[in-house]
């Protein structure tokens, strides 16, 4: 109870600022609507409802958004195109597949570095350079390219991904492939073991919290690239679709509810990871905490 109601305080606080900003926000329309249909002198509990009501909202209620999510998901058959359900599973295929493809590249990237001065000095720079090119415009170009030559679906997005979710992990696991002391490495070599065997026995263990932490930051960053590069392939679909067309059509509603569905599947993913850290530290015999 004493981790719950923290939570719960914050949470009731985060609807109350919305259901208060929603009205202000969307005052000036409703002005507007209740002038047109001469309607004065609207008591303000009357004229909060109706800025709650608007079909297209500047800042849709908290109520307007869940009503959405619910119609467009367990409402909706789940091969439905309008189906939230049905984008989610497009995204989330990419986001899953460009992880994997980002954490297995960081992780070997890493080990090249850590065991190679020459690679250290000259790959470390351009990762990192790497990071500073904006994904908005990357992503047209991998998606645009990569179609022209016949491979479309999961894969173009999926390497936008894996672009994106690599660089925590390399940097991560840098880090912890190096955090051994020179004691440790020193005893290592007194018993004689090989390069190979000091890795495994000594700098894979040690590095397994940078690995599980960078690998949260990764999963959720990978998301992200899933749904930039889906703005980019309209016929795709996705949750960066249907953030798209809302946005063209001014359904403010449906944007909001995009938004949720994918912070909802970023926030799970990162607990799947977290997870795998605890069932890994159990096996390898760390203490809980």
């Amino acid at each position: 109870m004493n981790r719950v109601l923290p939570i719960l305080t914050v949470l009731l606080a985060i609807v109350v600022i919305w259901y208060v900003a929603a009205i202000g926000m969307n005052a000036n329309w409703q002005n507007t609507l209740n002038t047109r249909a001469a309607l004065t002198n609207v008591p303000f509990t009357d004229f909060a409802q109706q800025t709650w009501a608007q079909d297209r909202p500047v800042l849709p209620a908290p109520h307007q958004v869940i009503g959405e999510i619910w119609n467009a998901t367990v409402a909706l058959e789940i091969t439905s195109k309008r189906s939230l359900a049905y984008h989610g599973w497009i995204t989330l295929s990419s986001t899953l597949l460009g992880f994997v493809l980002g954490t297995a590249l960081g992780v070997l990237l890493a080990i090249i570095i850590v065991h190679n001065e020459a690679s250290n000095r000259s790959l470390m720079p351009w990762i990192i350079a790497s990071q500073t090119i904006p994904i908005l415009a990357i992503a047209p170009m991998v998606v645009v390219g990569l179609g022209a030559v016949g491979i479309t679906g999961t894969v173009p997005r999926a390497l936008i991904s894996m672009y994106l979710s690599f660089f925590p992990v390399v940097v991560g696991m840098v880090k912890g492939l190096r955090s051994p002391e020179g004691i440790q490495l020193d005893l290592m070599r007194t018993y004689d073991a090989s390069p190979w065997q000091t890795f495994w026995k000594l700098r894979w263990p040690a590095a397994m919290p940078m690995l599980f932490a960078s690998m949260k930051v990764g999963i959720a960053i990978s998301l992200i690239g899933a749904v930039v590069s889906e703005l980019s392939n309209a016929a795709g679909g996705g949750l960066g679709v249907r953030l798209l067309t809302g946005s063209y059509n001014g359904q403010t509603i449906q944007i909001w509810a995009a938004l949720f569905i994918a912070a909802a599947l970023a926030a799970v993913l990162v607990m799947v990871v977290g997870f795998a850290e605890t069932a890994v530290n159990r096996r390898m015999g760390a203490r809980p905490a």
